[in-house]
């Protein structure tokens, strides 16, 4: 998956855990879509078609997304499509020489 040429029309929908296993074994350059929609809505908004428990596994997957990128295992960017209408991408880096001790950290972190 080095590269995406088209994105789908639907929200992924993607877990915590399939982020941070992706994150492990993603090489450099490798891309993820890890959500499709308006990410800050999505998570916060009253109308947004998401349950409770959605939210918050949405809530949790993106910081941990954001906690690799402060790692500097990915990095994170968003591609937009329209009003409200984002695709949020992992872009694997090159793994750093701690590589297995940051994975760990990262799968193994308290997110707040």
């Amino acid at each position: 998956m080095n590269a995406i040429t088209r994105f789908p029309t639907v929200r992924l929908r993607l877990t915590e855990i399939e982020l941070c296993a992706w994150i492990g074994q993603a090489a450099p350059g490798d891309v993820l879509v890890y959500h499709r929609g308006f990410l800050a809505l999505n998570i916060t908004a009253q109308n947004t078609c998401l349950g409770e428990r959605e939210k918050t596994e949405l809530a949790r997957m993106a910081r941990r997304a954001f906690l690799a990128s402060e790692t500097g295992l990915v990095h994170l960017v968003q591609r937009r499509h329209g009003p409200e209408d984002y695709s949020y991408l992992a872009v694997a880096r090159p793994k750093p020489r701690h590589a297995r001790a940051a994975l760990s950290s990262l799968l193994l972190a308290e997110v707040a």
